[in-house]
């Protein structure tokens, strides 16, 4: 269960974030309606970096935005509640918010919707992607070079083809840096469950796994917190997680969805009309990159690679 932090965490940032009532948007302001993962506000990943995100644009550029949580896997009530503000635009996060999305996107032809983490054909959906294999793929280095047993672990959330390419990535540098070790993958099925996260974590530990990344929302949470309990290393991913378990997160593989949704509302603001088709980022374009590198020490020659693996994908 979520602690009462995230509770609270959603509870002011409703207040001070969301302060206009539904159907009493400022017509001066750009306003946008996000509808978060299934997780909620407080997962420390996903949602929370969409959030950091258009909490930066109001601060900055004086938008104003609402939230939704499809808390019951509920995504086409909660985003028809946030069209029916009148936002500018409106936001779906993840792949499994899609089809909610394209439904609306075909009742609603004048509204403008973003959705991150898969593609639409949809004419007003603005897709963004994100390489996460190349981001990843760094994750996957760090991993193999360091790694003392030669075995090390992916956990993936829903085993759909986002989370796919994390794996993809992670062990192809694993590989990379290490051909001779044996890398550990279990799904957990789900995004929102962190105690199923801390167990998949303990099966691999106790196949020796000492390095462990998991790509799964609040899932994740539950490995990265194994992962200290038992004295080992793990990677955060889409945020960066060192202060969830500080003796334990070595890097995070930090996917910038606060800077492309900053990037889309500045667009906004600047008048200039989301014309929908597909935006892909990877390292190049600031849409992946890594926390800094703690707890561990990596030779001249280690860190030469991960650099030379940076360019290369510039």
């Amino acid at each position: 269960m979520k602690k009462l932090s995230i509770l609270i965490i959603g509870l002011v940032s409703l207040l001070t974030a969301c302060s206009q009532a539904a159907g009493d948007q400022d017509d001066e302001n750009i306003s946008a309606g996000l509808l978060v993962t299934e997780s909620g506000i407080g997962d420390d990943s996903f949602s929370d970096s969409a959030f950091r995100g258009l909490e930066q644009a109001r601060d900055e550029l004086g938008i104003t935005f609402d939230y939704r949580e499809p808390l019951e896997k509920n995504y086409q009530e909660k985003m028809k509640e946030l069209i029916e503000q009148g936002h500018d635009v409106i936001i779906g996060l993840g792949y499994n918010s899609q089809e909610a999305v394209e439904t609306l996107a075909e009742q609603h032809p004048d509204q403008e919707f973003v959705l991150i983490d898969a593609v639409s054909e949809a004419d007003n959906v603005t897709s963004i992607t994100f390489k996460e294999d190349e981001g990843s793929y760094l994750i996957g280095l760090i991993a193999g070079m360091k790694t003392k047993f030669d075995v090390v672990g992916f956990i993936g959330g829903e085993q759909m083809p986002v989370v796919e390419n994390f794996e993809a990535g992670f062990t192809e540098g694993v590989q990379a840096a290490n051909p001779d070790a044996e890398i550990l993958v279990e799904y957990a099925g789900t995004f929102d469950d962190d105690a199923k996260g801390a167990q998949l974590a303990q099966q691999m530990i106790d196949a020796d796994a000492d390095y462990i990344f998991p790509a799964a929302g609040f899932t994740g949470i539950g490995v990265l917190k194994k992962a200290q309990e038992q004295g080992i290393y793990s990677f955060g991913v889409d945020s960066d997680q060192f202060f969830v378990a500080e003796e334990a997160v070595v890097t995070s593989m930090m996917k910038n969805i606060d800077v492309a949704l900053y990037d889309i509302m500045e667009q906004l603001i600047d008048n200039q009309e989301l014309t929908g088709g597909h935006i892909q980022l990877g390292v190049e374009e600031n849409g992946v990159r890594l926390a800094p590198i703690r707890l561990i020490d990596l030779t001249a020659d280690q860190q030469a690679q991960i650099d030379q693996a940076q360019e290369n994908s510039e």
